[in-house]
């Protein structure tokens, strides 16, 4: 109850209704008090009125701070001019007054006046009544909204959690959201995961161990060395909860929640448990699917052959979101005594067919490069003629490139691929982007076009897929500039390093598709 509350209740009452303080001083006052005495105002003193019976009135109104119920007694004022007045009231300590001292309320009537005291009595303890009624609905108000707005709460965190989990890949963002999205959740202060890694992702062969690449934030159950505990921050000797995680018949780890005061329900914790039993083992198949893609891939790349006199390294990752082999190649020939081929390209698509269509076109090549291999746009009229003759619904693009040993000359040709980049030994850079043409596949009779570049001492030729400069929603340029700025790092690394540090330039990216990289460093002649 406030203020205005209680000057709503007392206004219509015919009588005067004073609310005071400990120190005498009147803190409320209905109209009534004013029409009987005007000095019977907010900020008055009830000891200012009648200095002679101070301590007789202190007594009185001490009587009624300590009484819950109403209260009788009286209270004599003089009034301007000098008269005594007599009241009869009741009082009693004001229980819904939460101010810095007690309160008492009062009720009076003016001695000799028409006055009905057992009226008056009634009305003081139904205005109590009234005033304890109301107390306790604000009081059952104010716990409701608050258990309400913590519910609501505890479903926002809930809520969240399922979306985080549903959204999770990779078993690198199921921990993340255990850890970071879990714990206000279940109304915990932290959570771990306790993982058997090789039951998560079931290795390919004998000797894959450890945990998968970029799958960190838990601890893996199948490694001695890893070693878990109790958060920063929390007792050594807090009494975690455990929670066997279990999906599909398999039994992946335990969930380990520390919590500050309690728990959130039993059920809730359980059900968030398997969910995130669940995003687990979806992850892990995700991981092991894209490990044997990955594997499969490899294996259908060609085995680069010596090239004397070039130093060679080669790179190659799978996309982000890929499940499946895609048809991404690099190749080397050697020629004759004289020349040096080498190639890149890339089936479109993702899945056997393209890696199938991807096989046979570099088949075709070690076929075509020793009849025609000095001659870069008569290469990839072949190639174009052969992938329209037997795949003619299949694109690809392509880059072949042939260098000579005696002259230093390198002549390419390109089918709608990206331009190759030549880094100098200081780490400027620029790209063969010349004799471009269309795709290989969807258009017959091309007449392919060739351009030549001469390389200096210590030149590096960075050869690769689309996928390295490839983002969404973003133009190619920006991927093109992109390696430029990386070319100017590479100084003084050696070629297979200069290759890996491309691979990896931007290491939290989200790649769309493969990236394949063959580099080629061409050192002085001997």
């Amino acid at each position: 109850m406030t203020l205005g509350l209680f000057r709503a209740i007392t206004k219509p009452l015919p009588h005067p209704v004073l609310l005071c303080g400990a120190d005498g001083r009147v803190l409320a006052a209905n109209p009534a008090a004013g029409r009987c005495d005007d000095r019977l105002r907010p900020g008055a003193s009830l000891f200012e009125l009648r200095p002679d019976d101070t301590p007789l009135l202190r007594q009185q109104l001490t009587v009624w701070l300590r009484s819950g119920s109403p209260m009788p007694g009286a209270l004599v004022v003089k009034d301007a001019d000098g008269r005594l007045r007599r009241f009869r009231c009741h009082g009693a300590r004001a229980t819904w007054w939460d101010g810095p001292q007690p309160a008492a309320q009062l009720h009076l009537v003016e001695a000799g006046a028409s006055d009905r005291f057992v009226v008056l009595s009634q009305q003081v303890e139904a205005l109590n009544r009234e005033v304890a009624f109301r107390r306790a609905i604000e009081v059952d108000r104010a716990r409701l909204l608050a258990a309400e707005q913590a519910s609501r709460a505890q479903l926002q965190h809930l809520y969240d959690l399922t979306a985080a989990l549903a959204g999770a890949i990779t078993l690198a963002q199921v921990s993340r959201a255990v850890t970071e999205v879990a714990p206000p959740a279940l109304g915990a202060a932290a959570a771990e995961l306790y993982l058997h890694s090789a039951r998560l992702v079931p290795p390919l062969q004998p000797d894959d161990h450890g945990l998968p690449v970029g799958a960190g934030g838990w601890t893996d159950l199948d490694q001695p060395s890893s070693s878990g505990g109790p958060p920063p921050g929390e007792a050594a000797d807090a009494v975690p909860l455990a929670l066997s995680l279990e999906a599909d018949g398999v039994h992946l780890g335990m969930l380990i929640i520390y919590g500050s005061d309690s728990f959130t329900a039993p059920e809730h914790v359980t059900a968030v448990a398997q969910q995130i039993a669940q995003a687990l083992r979806r992850a892990g198949l995700h991981e092991h699917e894209h490990r044997v893609a990955e594997r499969l891939q490899l294996s259908l790349l060609p085995q680069l052959p010596h090239l004397p006199g070039l130093e060679t390294a080669t790179c190659y990752a799978p996309g982000s979101d890929l499940l499946s082999v895609g048809g991404d190649w690099y190749d080397g020939y050697d020629v004759d005594a004289d020349h040096i081929g080498l190639s890149i390209g890339d089936v479109a698509g993702h899945g056997l067919h393209e890696a199938t269509v991807m096989a046979q076109i570099t088949a075709a090549l070690r076929n075509i490069v020793p009849r025609r291999g000095t001659d870069p746009a008569a290469v990839l009229d072949e190639l174009n003629t052969f992938l329209g003759r037997y795949h003619p619904t299949r694109m690809a693009t392509a880059c072949y490139l042939v260098f000579n040993r005696r002259t230093r000359v390198l002549t390419y040709a390109r089918a709608g691929h990206p331009p190759p980049l030549l880094i100098h030994a200081d780490g400027t850079s620029a790209y063969l982007d010349h004799a471009i043409a269309p795709p290989l596949g969807p258009v017959r009779d091309i007449c392919y076009r060739q351009a030549a570049t001469t390389m200096g001492e210590n030149d590096t030729l960075l050869l690769y897929t689309d996928g390295l400069i490839e983002r969404r929603r973003e133009d190619l340029a920006i991927g093109l500039q992109r390696l430029t700025a990386c070319a100017r790092t590479t100084t003084g690394l050696d070629i297979a390093e200069l290759c890996n540090r491309f691979l990896h330039h931007q290491p939290e990216a989200a790649f769309p598709d493969d990236r394949a990289l063959l580099t080629v460093r061409f050192p002085p002649p001997a």
